[in-house]
């Protein structure tokens, strides 16, 4: 029951806290402009049906103040005390409470609203989902969201947040899906990420670099997107430890070296696994094979050399192997008679004799005569960049 209580005890301390604030600086504010002397002047309490519905309110009119654009005009629909009618915003009983309505979801995907977001969002305690992909919101997200100790699905992917990784996300206990993707976040991951229990992490498409933590393997995902940063060095040889739970994991489009590491072969249930388009060297690990799950292996211009395992081609649920772009040189009977059996595979752009669409003799020649080495290069620090300045959204929208 103290379990249960606990959101409602938190808002009334955090709606508590906001009011004797707002009060303490009601002189000061009426010298500013007329939508703050608004934000303050906030209706009574008895004219909501509880004290969460109150927070809403003053939460989500906060936050239509901090919006500069809206081209569907969906905040014009956030007027009136009933913040259960707002276009975008879900109410359901609270979970304490079966009788007590409350905001427990928001959803403005492909709203393309412009603006940031307020620190008056940390009211919003039974919140379980906040999806805004697909928008221009820039900044970074507030650290008042650490008081939502019931989300369990934050999207904010597709917009023009900046800065660090966000730890106020490594603060919420009930998160089990975080989306990051596509915005301008830098610098490095915290190990304490892959010690959250999430089920879903997408960090592609931004700027972050350095290594990815040692400590991946501690996460329990079932799928991972890394795709399109600037991580370095190799890959945690504890993915090994991610068999339970790991069924997609992308590390395209990086600065990867060293060898894939043996441990891969642990991962018996993965379907998907992409690290092309990184530095790779050395041989593919024939634990591969043991990679019984595996539908799409994808390991494309790398500096990959050696044979291509055969047993790898005979893997029961393989539907498309892509090692285009290394240096192999050789490629087993099993592999050759996979597009026969309906499999797709890319085999151009190696070594490999007798095979059409090849690396060039003396290229060949040049890179195999080197000693492969599985050896990452020395990891370099990455600080962030900080938050970059919200500038006018573009006339139309980019997407």
């Amino acid at each position: 029951m103290a379990a249960m209580a606990a959101p409602h005890c938190l808002l009334g301390f955090l709606l508590l806290a906001f009011l004797i604030l707002a009060a303490s600086h009601q002189e000061h504010q009426e010298s500013k402009n007329p939508a703050q002397r608004k934000l303050l002047q906030q209706p009574p309490a008895a004219a909501f049906p509880n004290p969460s519905l109150q927070a809403a309110y003053i939460a989500l009119q906060a936050w239509k103040s901090r919006i500069t654009g809206d081209p569907q005009g969906i905040t014009a629909t956030w007027i009136g005390l009933d913040v259960c009618r707002y276009r975008g915003v879900f109410c359901s009983p609270a979970p304490d409470d079966s009788c007590k309505e409350v905001v427990s979801g928001i959803d403005l995907n492909h709203g393309f609203l412009s603006g940031t977001l307020p620190e008056e969002l940390g009211l919003l305690t039974y919140l379980a989902l906040f999806h805004i992909n697909t928008n221009l919101f820039c900044g970074t997200l507030p650290g008042s969201m650490a008081a939502l100790l019931l989300l369990y699905e934050l999207d904010v992917s597709n917009n023009r947040f900046s800065g660090p990784f966000p730890l106020v996300t490594l603060a919420m206990p009930s998160l089990a899906y975080l989306d990051l993707r596509y915005n301008g976040f830098s610098g490095e991951l915290p190990g304490a990420l892959f010690d959250k229990h999430l089920d879903a992490l997408f960090v592609n498409n931004n700027q972050f670099a350095a290594q990815v933590p040692w400590n991946l393997g501690s996460s329990t995902v079932s799928v991972a997107n890394f795709a399109n940063n600037r991580f370095s060095g190799g890959i945690p040889p504890s993915i090994g430890n991610m068999r339970r739970t790991l069924n997609e994991i992308i590390f395209l489009g990086n600065r990867f070296d060293g060898c894939i590491p043996g441990e891969i072969g642990l991962l018996d249930q993965l379907n998907v696994f992409d690290v092309s388009y990184n530095s790779l060297g050395g041989g593919l690990p024939p634990s591969i094979a043991q990679m019984i799950s595996l539908e799409q292996l994808d390991v494309a211009f790398n500096l990959l050399t050696g044979d291509v395992p055969a047993a790898i081609c005979d893997l029961p649920n393989l539907e498309n192997f892509t090692f285009a772009g290394n240096f192999f040189s050789g490629e087993s009977p099993d592999c050759l008679a996979l597009p026969s059996r309906g499999r797709i595979v890319d085999d151009r752009g190696n070594c490999i004799p007798n095979r059409p669409l090849q690396r060039p003799a003396q290229q060949c020649q040049a890179f195999l005569s080197q000693e492969p080495s599985c050896f990452p290069l020395p990891p370099k620090s990455f600080f962030p960049n900080p938050p970059l300045p919200c500038s006018p959204p573009p006339s139309t929208p980019p997407y």
